[in-house]
């Protein structure tokens, strides 16, 4: 499980809103890719996550980027800790 804190201001750059099935765009991006990416080698799928993360402005670390995409890798289930700061 991975944590990460979102501004108060900004919990759009994270979060889905009512908008769409999927909000925003990193969430967006980290659905596409787990159903896209499975079985492929974690060192594929990183930069792609680094990539949309970095576009969100998101904080996450290389440590968190790279546990998220193994388990796109290994097609198994996510969860990630926000907390709203």
């Amino acid at each position: 499980m991975g944590e990460i804190s979102v501004c108060r201001q900004h919990p759009g750059r994270l979060l889905a809103d009512s908008s769409g099935v999927y909000g925003a765009p990193y969430q967006r991006a980290f659905a596409e890719f787990a159903e896209t990416c499975r079985g492929l080698p974690v060192a594929e799928i990183f930069p792609f996550l680094r990539r949309a993360a970095d576009d969100a402005l998101l904080g996450f670390t290389e440590a968190d980027l790279w546990e998220q995409a193994l388990a796109i890798s290994m097609g198994e289930l996510y969860v990630l800790r926000v907390t709203v700061t």
